[in-house]
């Protein structure tokens, strides 16, 4: 198999979310004043969560000057907070359908699985640690531990060098965001596979210019071969 790696997202593509993380994200940005709704947060939801603070911000707040790292920060420390509650309690937290065959037969096949997210290190590894994935993952790379997050591809080159691959030829990205496709694109994958399991509708997906469209994750496995 020329694939070696695939990168794969979290919430939306192998983790279920039905509008969680915009709810919480929509929560913290209304805890400081600002009044916006979980449809029109959730486009944005695959940035890293402070960029995506700022481009809500952008969008709201009308004194510039205003929106500063200091409120950002605020604001992301109240999604965090609202996050590592929900996943340390919710029972709601669950694989999506086919995703732990998906990560057992490429393990197999001798493919690392990795993760790559908007999050922070520390939602990450509690969603990890909830699904029990340590053992069935190779990696995790959470936006935090990167020079920049997605779309940038500092999250899958660090995976590269983990694992010593040279080649993006041999990489694969799978993800149900715009953020995903262009993060695959600017790390120059091979594949790069969005699903309608998540924010955006195969249309939506398709502007994006993503190599394949899948509706189910074990799509991925006859792409990959």
């Amino acid at each position: 198999m020329s694939i070696k790696l695939v990168v794969f997202d979290m919430a939306g593509t192998t983790v279920k979310d039905e509008n969680y993380v915009g709810a919480a994200f929509t929560k913290a940005m209304q805890l400081y004043g600002y009044q916006t709704r979980v449809e029109d947060v959730s486009p944005i939801m695959g940035y890293q969560k402070p960029v995506a603070i700022r481009m809500m911000l952008e969008k709201l707040e009308r004194d510039v000057d205003a929106i500063t790292p200091t409120l950002i920060d605020r604001i992301h420390t109240a999604f965090v907070e609202e996050m590592l509650i929900f996943y340390r309690e919710s029972k709601d937290i669950t694989p999506l359908a086919g995703v732990e065959d998906t990560f057992k037969i490429l393990r197999e096949e001798g493919v690392f699985i990795g993760l790559d997210t908007g999050f922070s290190r520390d939602i990450a590894q509690l969603i990890v640690d909830r699904l029990d994935w340590n053992d069935k993952i190779d990696i995790l790379v959470a936006s935090d531990e990167v020079e920049a997050g997605r779309p940038y591809p500092y999250m899958i080159e660090k995976m590269m060098r983990q694992f010593g691959i040279t080649d993006a030829s041999e990489v694969a990205k799978v993800g149900d965001t715009e953020v995903d496709i262009n993060e695959g694109h600017r790390a120059q994958c091979k594949y790069i596979i969005g699903v309608t399991t998540g924010a955006f509708t195969r249309d939506e997906l398709a502007t994006y210019g993503p190599t394949h469209i899948v509706d189910h994750i074990e799509e991925v496995l006859s792409i990959v071969r």
